[in-house]
C-alpha cells in the first residue's frame, strides 16, 4: 500500500506518548489520515511547533487537534517534582521545562493558545483542544474561557 506523505484529512494531532492511547481509534482515523506528534503530556513545545510549521508549509495540513488525557503521569503539582525524578534516575538535572500538568483543562487551553499565537503556523484558526477520558473513551472539547 502506497500512501501520499500529505495527510488525507489535512489534520495534525498533538497528543501524549502514553501507551494506553490508540490515537487512530480515539479519533476514528486510518493510516494516512493525519500527522501525529506525541510527547510526554502532549504538550506544545518548540519542537512541536517546528513539526507543525513544516506539516502546514510542506504537507498541506490546516487543522490541529491538541489532545490531553485523564490519568496522565505528567499530572503533578510542579515541574520541580518531575525534574527531581529525572535527576534521581539519571543523576542529571534537566535544563528544560518539564511542563507538568496541574489542571488538564488549563494545560489544554495554554497549548491551544500557544499554537494560535505562533507566527510560524500558516493555519491557526482551526486549532481545537480535547480531553480524552481513558476510562470511558469519551472526547470532550475544551474551549477558551
Amino acid at each position: 500500500m502506497t500512501l501520499p506523505s500529505e495527510p488525507r484529512q489535512r489534520l495534525a494531532v498533538v497528543t501524549c506518548m502514553d501507551a494506553r492511547i490508540d490515537v487512530y481509534r480515539m479519533l476514528d482515523l486510518q493510516l494516512g489520515d493525519a500527522h501525529v506528534i506525541r510527547n510526554a503530556g502532549g504538550r506544545v513545545t518548540e519542537d512541536v511547533i517546528r513539526s507543525l510549521a513544516l506539516s502546514q508549509a510542506f504537507l498541506g495540513t490546516n487543522e490541529i487537534k491538541v489532545v490531553h488525557h485523564t490519568g496522565c503521569a505528567m499530572r503533578v503539582p510542579s515541574d520541580a517534582e518531575l525534574a527531581e525524578g529525572v535527576r534521581r534516575a539519571a543523576d542529571a538535572l534537566p535544563p528544560f521545562a518539564m511542563l507538568a500538568i496541574a489542571d488538564e483543562q488549563e494545560a489544554i487551553r495554554a497549548d491551544v493558545a500557544a499554537l494560535r499565537e505562533s507566527p510560524f503556523l500558516a493555519h491557526r484558526d482551526q486549532v481545537r483542544g480535547l480531553l480524552y477520558d481513558l476510562e470511558t473513551g469519551q472526547l470532550t472539547e475544551v474551549t477558551a474561557q
